[in-house]
């Protein structure tokens, strides 16, 4: 397992353009934690906090795909870099403005969201620029969902450490500094700076305009519901057994299930289609997760809760594969940008409508939300199989800037063509 992702670390530029792009978007996974921490600090109110938290989040979800779009056809220094220099502006006028001028502290965070740079849509276009072979894009992929868990660990608790330390206005300006040192790590690599889009055909639509891709989105869309979900169902759980020590547990396993199941999924070489594949791996999910509703002791919950984290990641990194495969010629960055945002829509939908359940039902009402709605994304790829069948074609690795998923000889030569 160690050797295959060792392999990709040696690859020149994989371990810069890695860990470059996870730093560039700390800001971004640490937003909602150090918004409220800061708001809380200056003695603002919980709603106002979770108010702002919810300003940036669907800026960001608003501006990840346009950015896409805009990396697509400009390449990616002239749209990461200004886009992570006005997003951390954005940030720093909000931690020296405070929240006195309500109008200031939401235009800023609306700022800092919307311009958030699409660094994970870039990598993802970027990966195949510098492996030489099919085997390793798709460990790279899965070593890309395992690093995005231990980002999504490691930020908060950097947040944390930077408020306990110095306070929360220091913590929102030191995460947003680092991350734009990550952004500028990773547009002044040559992989970066080289990289452009295949030839596109103009289309209002972008990515959306590919079905398998729109089927795709909608069952990940349901992924996401079901880890928001689980959120505030292991809120109600910790409350009465044992209280925050209790959830922070709970949500500390599924991060190392998911970063487990990851790591072994990637280091395994994977035959047949990557549509089938995530069928079954959306099924296991649907399936880990129904035994939550038994809601054990502690300590049996926290390996319940690992073992549904489990094939998180591996379903993640399959449907990467996918995106790669159904992104229309030159939107590869767009697509992937798709997928970031329908995932974090996803998870808020997922949070907001557990909690009714959780009062009308209890705890055990909530966690039977992840269940049913992991069944309902299984349901949508069972519908939509033969419009996510496999396109002809698989991607040329070595030398090329994007999928070409018509296997072409000639650039921009795509479907639209053969007919």
């Amino acid at each position: 397992m160690a050797a295959g992702y060792a392999e990709i670390l040696r690859t020149r530029h994989a371990a810069r353009l890695l860990v470059g792009t996870l730093v560039g978007r700390l800001p971004n996974a640490t937003a909602a934690i150090a918004i409220v921490l800061f708001v809380r600090a200056e003695g603002g109110s919980y709603s106002l906090a979770g108010a702002l938290a919810a300003v940036y989040g669907v800026a960001n979800a608003v501006g990840q795909p346009v950015l896409g779009r805009l990396v697509d056809l400009y390449g990616q220094p002239r749209v990461q870099l200004p886009a992570a220099v006005v997003s951390a502006l954005g940030a720093a006028v909000f931690s020296f403005a405070g929240t006195d001028r309500l109008w200031l502290a939401h235009a800023s965070m609306i700022v800092a969201g919307l311009f958030a740079p699409p660094l994970e849509g870039g990598l993802r276009a970027l990966w195949p620029r510098i492996l030489r072979r099919e085997d390793q894009l798709h460990t790279a992929y899965a070593m890309d969902a395992v690093a995005q868990e231990v980002m999504f660990t490691v930020g908060p608790l950097l947040v944390t450490v930077c408020v306990s330390l110095w306070s929360a206005q220091a913590a929102l300006l030191i995460v947003n500094a680092v991350g734009l040192f990550g952004a500028l790590s990773v547009v002044v690599s040559e992989p970066s700076r080289t990289w452009r889009s295949a030839p596109r055909e103009a289309h209002w639509l972008g990515a959306l305009r590919s079905p398998g891709l729109l089927v795709l989105l909608a069952s990940l869309l349901f992924v996401g519901m079901a880890l928001g979900s689980i959120t505030v169902a292991a809120v109600s759980y910790a409350d009465g057994h044992g209280g925050d020590a209790v959830y922070g547990w709970l949500m500390a396993a599924i991060g190392l299930g998911a970063l487990a199941g990851g790591a072994v999924y990637g280091a395994r070489q994977w035959s047949g289609a990557p549509e089938r594949r995530l069928r079954g791996l959306v099924a296991l999910l649907a399936l880990f997760y129904l035994p939550l509703i038994m809601m054990p002791g502690p300590v049996a919950m926290t390996a319940l809760t690992a073992l549904a984290g489990v094939f998180l990641a591996p379903c993640i990194a399959c449907a990467f594969i996918i995106v790669d495969r159904h992104a229309p010629s030159g939107t590869v960055t767009e697509a992937f940008s798709w997928l970031v945002t329908t995932f974090t829509v996803g998870a808020s939908v997922g949070t907001a409508a557990a909690g009714p359940v959780v009062e009308w039902g209890g705890a055990v009402w909530g966690f039977a939300v992840p269940g049913a709605v992991a069944g309902a994304a299984l349901l949508v790829l069972l519908a939509g199989g033969r419009v996510l069948a496999a396109p002809g074609g698989t991607r040329k690795l070595a030398g090329t800037s994007e999928n070409d998923r018509n296997g072409a000889v000639e650039p921009g030569f795509t479907a639209g063509h053969q007919a």
